[in-house]
């Protein structure tokens, strides 16, 4: 079926239409606010973010370019709840309805609290604000470095403490912007350069107190990185009595006012020399303590101090006592081995076979090699060879005859 093209309704080209839906779209949404929640958040290389905003029964495509989307203080995140300002548009090439933010806020959190919780969880993991990275200031500073602002109320404050109470301190002062879109890259710089400069022994970084608007450099995480990175120790002092910043938790001290600051780094003169005074007073009294007792010992230690003759003549003396127990002793000894050996001698004596031939025995044996003794007269047949020993010689005999005495037998 063939339509012919009539001159009051012209044929468009898809190009044309999306052109003409995008220019409607652009015209009558120029400045709109919209609430939703976020969704398939996207955020590429090319630093755009891409998310889409939803709620209980629609979803909206959002775009948020880098341009824009780098002055917004918190990252936001899937599942939250934030309020868009911006325009409608449509995307030609895909034919898609898109809304392009400008700003963004988060719903019932107020975003610079929110940038300010999520930094402070990134630096906590980190390990930032860890207690092992404290650096202690220095006792006696000789320089101070201070960065602030050159008009503000912080470095008058500064100024009147250390006049008060160090006269003749030299102080560096790096002024900065402590506000506005350059002062975090402007605090971080003259960290780094007061550092470079070598001379201030501690910085102190801050500004007179504000607002949690006014205070976003010292919430910023290059500040807080370049706090962390100094190497010099860095007091923070923001101007809060309550109310703490990043820069708070990564300095090496925190205190609540720029003149605290300046009262932590130098001590007043006469509380130094009065201590000094102190010292001094117990430093007397422990070495007078200490040579009373070191007196005392030598005392007794002469007291118990003996000439070396003495000793050695106490010594001879136990010698010679010894000498003359043991004299003793061996003649002692001597005598009792003696009359044992008299003793011992006269028994054997008495049990010698000499002694007892020599009172008229005689002792029998065969006539052999072996010469057996034979002590019974059963032991002897007749006409055996026997061996007569006596005292002083001894004879071969043979055994005539042989008389068995019964009675004697019996008894041996």
């Amino acid at each position: 079926m063939h339509h012919e093209q009539s001159p009051n309704h012209p044929i468009l080209s898809v190009h044309e239409l999306s052109e003409l839906i995008k220019e409607t779209l652009e015209d009558n949404f120029v400045q709109v606010w919209v609430r939703g929640e976020i969704s398939n958040l996207s955020r590429p290389a090319s630093g755009h973010w891409y998310l889409t905003l939803k709620d209980s029964s629609s979803q909206l495509r959002c775009v948020m370019f880098r341009s824009a989307n780098r002055v917004v203080p918190f990252q936001p995140e899937h599942g939250q709840q934030v309020t868009c300002r911006g325009r409608v548009s449509l995307y030609s090439q895909r034919g898609d309805v898109q809304f392009i933010c400008d700003s963004m806020e988060a719903e019932g959190y107020g975003s610079l609290q929110l940038a300010f919780e999520q930094l402070k969880k990134q630096l906590e993991a980190e390990g930032l604000f860890s207690l092992q990275h404290k650096q202690t200031l220095p006792a006696h500073p000789q320089c101070i470095g201070v960065v602030t602002s050159a008009t503000g109320a912080a470095i008058h404050d500064i100024m009147n403490v250390l006049q008060r109470r160090a006269a003749g301190i030299r102080i560096i002062l790096r002024p900065v912007l402590v506000q506005g879109e350059q002062a975090s890259e402007l605090i971080a710089t003259a960290i780094k350069e007061l550092n470079q400069h070598g001379q201030a022994q501690v910085l102190i970084v801050g500004r007179g107190g504000g607002s949690l608007e006014d205070l976003q450099a010292f919430n910023s995480e290059l500040v807080a990185r370049a706090i962390f990175t100094s190497s010099l120790p860095v007091i923070s002092a923001v101007g809060h009595e309550t109310d703490f910043t990043i820069a708070d938790f990564v300095a090496d001290l925190r205190t609540p006012t720029p003149s605290a600051a300046a009262e932590l780094v130098v001590k007043n003169r006469l509380e130094l020399e009065q201590h000094v005074d102190q010292l001094s007073l117990r430093l007397n009294t422990s070495i007078r303590h200490h040579l009373q007792h070191c007196r005392q010992q030598l005392e007794s230690l002469h007291r118990r101090l003996r000439s070396p003759r003495h000793r050695l003549r106490l010594q001879q003396q136990h010698y010679h006592e010894l000498s003359r127990r043991l004299q003793q002793a061996i003649i002692r000894h001597h005598q009792r081995c003696q009359h044992q050996l008299t003793q011992l001698t006269g028994r054997l004596d008495a049990l010698s076979l000499l002694d007892t031939l020599k009172r008229g025995f005689t002792m029998v044996t065969t006539a052999d090699d072996r010469q057996t003794l034979i002590r019974r007269s059963a032991d002897l047949h007749q006409g055996q060879q026997v061996r007569l020993m006596f005292y002083d010689g001894q004879a071969v005999a043979t055994v005539d005859q042989i008389d068995h005495d019964n009675k004697n037998r019996d008894r041996s």
